[in-house]
């Protein structure tokens, strides 16, 4: 790059270096921690190198698969319900006539997006109590008996997966509401002309046009399958249905914080980052197969 470009372009360099700054030091530099996965890692001593021990110990656990079955259903249903939504909604908000209205309406759903996850599963915890959530006195109050969301495995799978829609929807709609806001205004004036309703528009012109967005966005979310969403789960989780929601992070968690078994530990998370980069080129060499669109 020539000096003449590096000044013209120099702050926007800088304001990209934190965030280069903080993937180098959070994402590039554990990487050197990954070889703890072939050692028997010891505070006091010399790491002993051996091999794939610990990856044949993880696969030869019946707790490995069954935390292994949870994370894989818990994502997928992440996935494939929550996915949709946002752009259900940017749809919905591009139809909306009144621009303030939208603005406002954009404005409140973002608002969850800022909360933590310490927050957002106080919240839900106590809406869902048996005995003292508002949802359960509701239920009463119609005649209904208390249901135990918290300590059915698959009701409180289906909590994650709402609460995880709550706190998302508004913000991962932003980027398919920019997406719609880039087409050309002409080509819908253009079928309404011809005249297209709404839906024939949202079929015919919308929906292809943010495609490629849409392909984007789904490649990179399949790529943190394997992430079910560790704070979600560790804050909301309980003994009660530990077989049901016990997934990859909060296990790895388990074995190498609370156990003490680092190598152990950092052979699952080794595991699953494996998955997600093969899931990310797999879909993507299947989306540029069948579509002609992928990532890059």
């Amino acid at each position: 790059m020539s000096t003449t470009k590096l000044g013209r372009y120099f702050p926007l360099y800088l304001m990209l270096l934190p965030a280069m700054v903080y993937l180098a030091v959070f994402a590039y530099v554990p990487m050197w921690g990954a070889r703890l996965a072939f050692m028997d890692f010891s505070f006091v001593g010399e790491h002993t190198w051996v091999g794939l021990k610990h990856f044949r110990t993880l696969f030869s656990s019946t707790a490995f698969g069954s935390v292994i079955a949870n994370t894989l259903v818990i994502s997928a249903m992440k996935i494939f319900i929550n996915f949709p939504m946002p752009i259900i909604l940017a749809l919905m908000l591009a139809e909306v006539r009144s621009r303030r209205f939208a603005r406002a309406v954009q404005s409140v759903i973002y608002l969850p997006h800022f909360l933590s996850w310490v927050v957002i599963a106080g919240i839900f915890l106590d809406l869902l109590s048996l005995e003292q959530g508002a949802v359960n006195r509701i239920v009463v109050f119609l005649g209904g008996r208390p249901f135990p969301f918290l300590t059915q495995g698959d009701s409180l799978r289906w909590v994650f997966v709402f609460s995880e829609m709550w706190r998302s929807i508004g913000w991962d709609s932003l980027l398919f509401v920019a997406a719609i806001i880039r087409i050309d205004p002409d080509v819908f004036e253009a079928a309404v002309v011809d005249g297209a309703g709404t839906f024939r528009k949202i079929f015919s012109i919308t929906l292809p046009a943010i495609m490629p967005t849409m392909i984007t966005v789904f490649i990179l979310n399949l790529g943190f399958f394997m992430n079910a969403g560790f704070d979600q789960v560790f804050n909301m989780m309980n003994d009660a249905v530990l077989s049901k929601v016990d997934i990859l992070d909060t296990y790895v968690y388990r074995l190498g914080l609370q156990g003490g078994e680092f190598s152990y530990a950092t052979a699952a998370g080794l595991f699953k980052g494996a998955i997600g980069l093969l899931l990310i080129f797999g879909t993507h060499y299947g989306s540029k197969r069948l579509t002609g669109k992928g990532v890059w």
